[in-house]
């Protein structure tokens, strides 16, 4: 099987990883990739979020799969365009991925379907976001306030913040810049990222990881992309994943498709464990960066395989998933200045090891592999549990070089340590 990947971060290292071992694959490349990448893959320029340039690149290599990382060209409808070249695509319709590209969209469905998530209230302008912020104040007490931006943000268009000044002025700045912006309940209790592999009918989830979003330690600064995630949850309750597969992820499948908008791809549920139970933070439309980088290298079952047949409507008959045992731990090694105003172009020394994810990487012309992004290394590890993991992860951050390099000293400690209650519902 030729597969073509397509994206340019460490999620899609981490892909290209797991499909390089896949027997099945006798040809794969990433366009356009980074410098970990093109260790693995052939590489080809690409711009990602045009649909055209997309579809004729898999017909121009041959691909057999494509299979799309960002959400950007899922949402510019990168799957479709491939499909209708007649090539075999993992990833949602540009209808279906409104699920990511529009939280007021994914809130219609999922009251469709009676999932449970936090109640929102969308905004269009200034006096609605003052009301909305006065409403939600009232329904959540002293709760901090939940201010989204309802479009695409690369996971960085949330402030939670007890701060009412600063909820309005990212409201504020998400509506002049010509946004909109939903305004929600705050939900108590710790957050876990659940993917789903789907072919628009069956359903198979994958393992629970948990992500590290705040910039610094004890979940401190400003929000991010990532900084950080571990698998599997050993705090997660007993039977949490068939819970979410039933109340969560098979009805919001079951409703895309009558409405007549399959998705099929990879569904990923934000969720928050809350004292009222299972709650929907978000949906996105495709594998979550950082935590495809834990969940992958514990999945022992062929990745190429999996996503041909969500990919072609044939999931229904693909074995069950198998898990290696033990655990998995990654720390994002972000560049100076990461997320307002991240510093590139400084040369990245010790990111060839084993477990090293390029995420904001190039190649000059003198062969130095540099920065070119916020987050520039995903350095991942696995181990018999969490606490080797960690240890295991941290030992390969320490060889990497990069000038100014800002990286979290404390992903899955609180898990290591047992620090992590559930709340009772």
């Amino acid at each position: 099987m030729r597969v073509l990947v397509v994206g340019s971060g460490a999620r899609e290292h981490a892909l290209c990883v797991a499909l390089s071992s896949d027997p099945a694959v006798t040809a794969l490349a990433c366009a356009p990739g980074n410098a970990g990448t093109a260790r693995i893959a052939e590489a080809a320029p690409l711009e990602v979020a045009d649909p055209v340039a997309v579809a004729a690149l898999a017909t121009g290599w041959g691909a057999d799969l494509v299979v799309v990382g960002p959400e950007v060209p899922l949402v510019a409808g990168a799957a479709d365009a491939v499909r209708e070249a007649g090539v075999a695509c993992f990833g949602p319709s540009a209808q279906a991925a409104q699920i990511e590209g529009s939280k007021s969209f994914a809130k219609h469905v999922m009251a469709a379907a009676g999932v449970p998530t936090a109640r929102s209230w969308p905004v269009g302008g200034a006096a609605e976001l003052e009301t909305a912020l006065d409403e939600a104040r009232q329904l959540g007490g002293a709760a901090p306030y939940v201010v989204k931006d309802d479009g695409l943000a690369a996971g960085k268009g949330v402030v939670v913040t007890p701060d009412r000044d600063a909820a309005v002025a990212h409201g504020r700045a998400v509506l002049d810049a010509g946004g909109a912006v939903l305004v929600e309940e705050f939900l108590d209790g710790p957050e876990v990222s659940l993917f789903a592999v789907t072919d628009g009918t069956t359903v198979l989830p994958l393992l629970p990881a948990q992500d590290h979003k705040r910039r610094d330690d004890g979940d401190a600064g400003p929000n991010t992309g990532g900084m950080g995630a571990y698998a599997p949850l050993p705090w997660a309750p007993d039977g949490l994943v068939a819970e979410v597969l039933a109340t969560v992820l098979q009805p919001t499948v079951d409703e895309m498709r009558r409405r007549g908008e399959p998705f099929a791809g990879l569904l990923y549920a934000g969720l928050a464990l809350t004292s009222r139970g299972v709650r929907v933070v978000e949906f996105n439309a495709r594998f979550g960066d950082p935590e495809t980088q834990v969940v992958l290298p514990l999945l022992e079952t062929p990745l190429a395989g999996l996503l041909h047949a969500a990919a072609t409507g044939t999931l229904a008959d693909h074995p069950p998933l198998r898990w290696r045992p033990g655990a998995a731990v990654t720390v994002v090694v972000a560049a100076s200045g990461y997320p307002e105003r991240p510093r590139t172009g400084d040369p990245v020394t010790g990111a060839d090891g084993e477990g090293v994810l390029h995420a904001g990487t190039a190649v000059d012309a003198e062969g130095t592999v540099r920065s070119a992004g916020g987050r520039v290394l995903a350095v991942t590890a696995t181990g018999s549990d969490l606490a080797a993991a960690r240890q295991a992860a941290y030992e390969r951050v320490a060889a990497v070089r990069l000038a100014g390099a800002h990286w979290r000293s404390d992903i899955a400690l609180a898990a290591v340590e047992g620090r992590i209650a559930v709340p009772e519902v």
